[in-house]
C-alpha cells in the first residue's frame, strides 16, 4: 500500500508541480495523533498485557459457541483500543491455536471473518479505534459527542450483526451429532490449560504469525514480564495519548513525551510502530491534496459528494480501501457525517475494502502451513474462506448502508 500509495502521489505531482502550498497538504494532529496510539498500543503488546488479557477471556468460556463469542468480541474490544491491523495481528494466531486445541477446527473460517467484520466495524465507535477516523476526527475538528452521536446507529447495527453471525454459524457444527459436542467439551477443556500457559500453544502462535509473512508489528515469541510498574507508566502514556486525541493536550508534547518515554522503557516499542503506515498517510495527504487543486475534478466530485456523500465515501472504500478514501473525498465535502460513517462501513465489502481484511487472509493462509491435519479439510480452503468472507461482508455492507441511508 505504501508503495501504490508513493506512485500516486508522484503521478499527481505531474499535474500540480511541487510547490509551498504543499506544506498545507500534511496533517501534522492526524499524524502525530496516530504515532501515540500506535507507540503505545506497540509497549502494551510487547509486553503481553494484550495478549494476557485475552487469554484471560478465552479459558473462561466451555463451548463451542461461547468460545467463538469470547475470540471475536475480544477482537471487537481490542480494536477500539489498539487500532483494527493491530488487533487482528494479535488475536487471530490465538484464535486459530485454540479453536485447533479444542478440536474446534472448522470454525476457524467463520470465527476469521466475524473477527475481520468485529475489527473494522466494531472499532467504530471511538475516533480511535480506525486510522481513517483519526484523520476525520482531526481534519473536521469534530467534538467526541458528535463523532459519538453520528457512529452510534451503524456501531449498534455492527455489534448486533456481529453476535447474531458468531452465535448461528458457531452453532451449526455442534448440532451434526450427539457425541461431537461431548468431544467438544472436552477439547474445550484440555484447551482452557493450553492457551493460558501450554509451550505448544505459545509456539503454534508464533508459527502463524511467522508463516503469515512479516507482520505490521513484531510477534514476540515471549513478552516480557509483566511489571505493575511499567503497565501504570504506560497507562499515564495513554491517557496522555488520549488527551491529545481530544485536543486537550497539544499533540506534539504528547508526541514527545511518548516517544522520550519509550526510548527508556522499551526501545522494541518504538521500532514496532507501524512507520510504513505513516508514511502512507503523508503520501496520501500529497495525492488528495494535489486533486482537490484540479478544478475540473473538484467540480464533479464536490455536488456528489453533497447529494450521495454515503454511498461515493462507501463505494470509493471498495475500490481504494477505506483510509485513503476518506483522505481524499474529505477535500470536497464539507459534510463530514456521511463521508464519516460511510468510510467505516465500507471496511466491509470487497477484501480491498480495508487493508485489515488482508491481513485476515494472510493469516487464515498461515494456519495450513502450522497445522498439517488442516490441509485436507473441505471447509479450510481458500476458496470457502473467501465465499464465506464474501457473502457475510456484502451482506453487512447491504444492511448497513440502507439502514444508515433511511434513518439520515
Amino acid at each position: 500500500m505504501l508503495a501504490v500509495s508513493a506512485v500516486a502521489a508522484v503521478a499527481s505531482m505531474v499535474a500540480v508541480p511541487p510547490d509551498s502550498a504543499y506544506w498545507g497538504y500534511f496533517d501534522g494532529k492526524t499524524l502525530g495523533c496516530l504515532f501515540c496510539v500506535l507507540a503505545v498500543a506497540s509497549a502494551l503488546r510487547l509486553m503481553g498485557a494484550f495478549d494476557r488479557a485475552a487469554r484471560t477471556v478465552v479459558a473462561r468460556f466451555g463451548s463451542p459457541r461461547s468460545l467463538a463469542l469470547a475470540l471475536v468480541l475480544t477482537t471487537a474490544a481490542l480494536s477500539c483500543v489498539a487500532t483494527n491491523d493491530m488487533a487482528l495481528i494479535m488475536m487471530l494466531p490465538l484464535s486459530a491455536a485454540t479453536l485447533v486445541g479444542a478440536e474446534q477446527t472448522r470454525l476457524i473460517p467463520a470465527v476469521f471473518v466475524l473477527q475481520s467484520l468485529a475489527a473494522n466495524l466494531c472499532g467504530m465507535i471511538v475516533p480511535f479505534g480506525n486510522p481513517q477516523n483519526l484523520y476525520l476526527y482531526s481534519y473536521y475538528g469534530l467534538h467526541l459527542g458528535d463523532f459519538l452521536r453520528t457512529m452510534a446507529l451503524p456501531f449498534a447495527i455492527s455489534v448486533v450483526g456481529v453476535v447474531a453471525a458468531t452465535w448461528w454459524l458457531a452453532g451449526r457444527p455442534g448440532r451434526k451429532k450427539a457425541s461431537a459436542s461431548a468431544r467438544a467439551t472436552q477439547g474445550i477443556a484440555t484447551a482452557k490449560t493450553s492457551v493460558s500457559s501450554a509451550p505448544a500453544a505459545s509456539a503454534a502462535i508464533g508459527a502463524i504469525g511467522a508463516a503469515a509473512g512479516p507482520p505490521t508489528v513484531p510477534v514476540p515469541r515471549r513478552p516480557m514480564p509483566l511489571s505493575h510498574r511499567r503497565l501504570g507508566a504506560y497507562g499515564v502514556l495513554l491517557a496522555l495519548t488520549l488527551l491529545a486525541v481530544f485536543r486537550v493536550l497539544p499533540i506534539a508534547v504528547a508526541v514527545v513525551i511518548v516517544a522520550a518515554a519509550l526510548a527508556v522503557l522499551d526501545r522494541r516499542a518504538l521500532a514496532a510502530v507501524d512507520w510504513p503506515l505513516l508514511a502512507t498517510f503523508a503520501c496520501f495527504f500529497v495525492f488528495a491534496g494535489n486533486l482537490a487543486r484540479i478544478p475540473e475534478l473538484a467540480a464533479w466530485l464536490g455536488p456528489l459528494m453533497d447529494d450521495h456523500g454515503l454511498v461515493i465515501s462507501a463505494g470509493a472504500s471498495q475500490v481504494i480501501s477505506n483510509v485513503p478514501a476518506a483522505v481524499l473525498l474529505s477535500h470536497f465535502t464539507d459534510a463530514w457525517q456521511p463521508l464519516l460513517v460511510g468510510v467505516n462501513i465500507g471496511g466491509a465489502g470487497t477484501l480491498v475494502g480495508s487493508l485489515a481484511s488482508l491481513i485476515t487472509l494472510q493469516h487464515f493462509t498461515s494456519v495450513r502451513k502450522v497445522f498439517p491435519q488442516t490441509r485436507t479439510m473441505p471447509e479450510l480452503s481458500t476458496a470457502h474462506f473467501l465465499s464465506l468472507f464474501t457473502l457475510l461482508n456484502v451482506a453487512f455492507l447491504v444492511v448497513l448502508l440502507v439502514v444508515c441511508r433511511l434513518c439520515r
